[in-house]
């Protein structure tokens, strides 16, 4: 298949404004880059809590519904900070195996669907926290959006992306303000078309690029939801 182009504008940031004023601000510019996708049959993915404000921004142009994509580490018993995997909230959720760590560390298949099944629960939790009890939109036949405040590594992007893949979208898109050169082309295997509107050689965190980078709050992320969980109309 061949894929549209990764929109990027290659810069290094020394001494120069900031990208970004703040989330919101970020959106509209994303949303502005999407606006050919306005009246398409879209659902909005967003990573929480970060993925939330830029995804209430496009929602309003492309009056599109929003939904989460809750991706959890499966951390290696001991040393949680160690990915021995992954899981994604989906129906039925997704599993990714770092199969080197779990063959390294000789982890039994008792001892990883013990942490497993605990960040499944922890996902649920966040769910019922965010959308308080409101059904999943179904992704089938429809163009996917996932969307970000930013992309770092890009580990927990691309289990995200292959999570949306399996549910059948019509079209999958990754849409971030801004990320590493490297880490952006890479995720282009893992989507249709992937969307970045500033992709730095030089890249040090996301939060770099914003003037206003504060944590999202959780009744931020609730209220923006709530607001923007069904298609307008």
């Amino acid at each position: 298949m061949n894929r549209p182009p990764i929109l990027i504008t290659k810069a290094l940031k020394i001494g120069a404004a900031m990208s970004f004023k703040d989330r919101a601000d970020a959106g509209r510019q994303l949303a502005a880059r999407l606006r050919s996708y306005k009246g398409a049959p879209c659902v909005l993915l967003a990573l929480p809590r970060g993925g939330v404000p830029i995804a209430a921004k496009v929602a309003i142009q492309l009056k599109a519904p929003i939904d989460l994509i809750l991706v959890r580490k499966i951390g290696l018993p001991g040393q949680p900070e160690l990915a021995m995997g992954a899981i994604v909230d989906s129906d039925p959720p997704v599993v990714v195996r770092n199969g080197d760590v779990v063959h390294l560390a000789r982890v039994s298949e008792r001892a990883f669907q013990d942490v497993q099944d605990r960040e499944w629960a922890e996902i649920k939790r966040r769910r019922r926290l965010y959308l308080d009890g409101r059904k999943k939109i179904s992704i089938e036949g429809q163009i996917a959006i996932v969307l970000d405040d930013g992309v770092a590594t890009g580990a927990t992007t691309r289990v995200a992306l292959q999570a949306v893949r399996q549910s059948k979208p019509k079209k999958l898109i990754l849409a971030v303000p801004v990320g590493p050169t490297e880490t952006i082309e890479a995720l282009r295997s893992e989507a249709d078309e992937v969307i970045c509107l500033e992709a730095y050689d030089d890249f040090s965190a996301i939060g770099n690029f914003y003037e206003d980078f504060a944590q999202v709050t959780d009744s931020e992320v609730t209220a923006l939801l709530a607001r923007h969980s069904e298609p307008p109309g």
